[in-house]
């Protein structure tokens, strides 16, 4: 009896011992891994420049005025990002504000007229791939169609004449893209954009226009 009494604490001391133990096990937390998948939206600010072309379409060989352009930008994107391993494609449409300007001299004479072209707005609706350099690093690159309006003017300080085009082009770029949460990002962007050829002024100017830019924007992912 007494060596029943002694077998059954010896069997209950070992359950608590073992019970004592097992509360002791730490079980790692399991942190997932950033994804890029998923729906954004965001804001971008930034400067631009370039040259913009303007040709007088005469006999024999074209007058051309080519001022220097500069001036700020600054919009919203929306897009969607599709991560696949290492890899992350998708498509973001962009709408910038804008106010990059080019003009110069006609003549010599201080208050001349002076001839011009100014972007006042301008979108885009591109691609974008990309591969992660770490989780939440991306490098990408990017490209696809651009539209934007433009005003055009021959103006002095009693005369002015413009006229205003809306034109399509393309535009291709890269940027860098960082996840600082798993909902919002950073990011910089470089991109050159081509809205093509247009006459204007009654056919009196070709004007090209093409720029450069610069751009820092932030997402939140949904």
């Amino acid at each position: 009896m007494f060596s029943k009494r002694i077998a059954v604490l010896a069997a209950f001391s070992t359950i608590l011992s073992t019970g004592a133990f097992a509360a002791d096990i730490v079980v790692p937390e399991v942190i997932p891994v950033f994804s890029w998948t998923g729906a954004y939206v965001g804001l971008n600010a930034g400067f631009g420049g370039g040259k913009f072309k303007h040709e007088l379409p005469v006999v024999g060989p074209a007058p051309s005025f080519n001022p220097s352009s500069n001036g700020f930008v600054g919009g919203v994107q929306v897009g969607y990002n599709y991560q696949i391993d290492q890899w992350v494609v998708g498509a973001e449409a962009d709408f910038q504000g804008a106010s990059i300007k080019g003009e110069t001299d006609l003549g010599s004479l201080v208050g001349g007229p002076k001839l011009g072209t100014k972007l006042d707005w301008y979108g885009t609706v591109r691609a974008r791939a990309g591969v992660l350099a770490t989780d939440r690093l991306l490098v990408y690159a990017t490209g696809g169609l651009a539209y934007g309006h433009t005003k055009t003017f021959i103006e002095d300080a009693v005369f002015g004449i413009s006229e205003s085009k809306t034109k399509a082009g393309w535009t291709v770029g890269a940027g860098v893209e960082y996840a600082v949460t798993d909902h919002v990002s950073l990011k910089t962007e470089y991109a050159y954009t081509d809205l093509g050829k247009a006459q204007v002024l009654e056919g009196m100017i070709d004007r090209k226009v093409n720029f450069h830019t610069v751009k820092f924007g932030i997402n939140y992912k949904f």
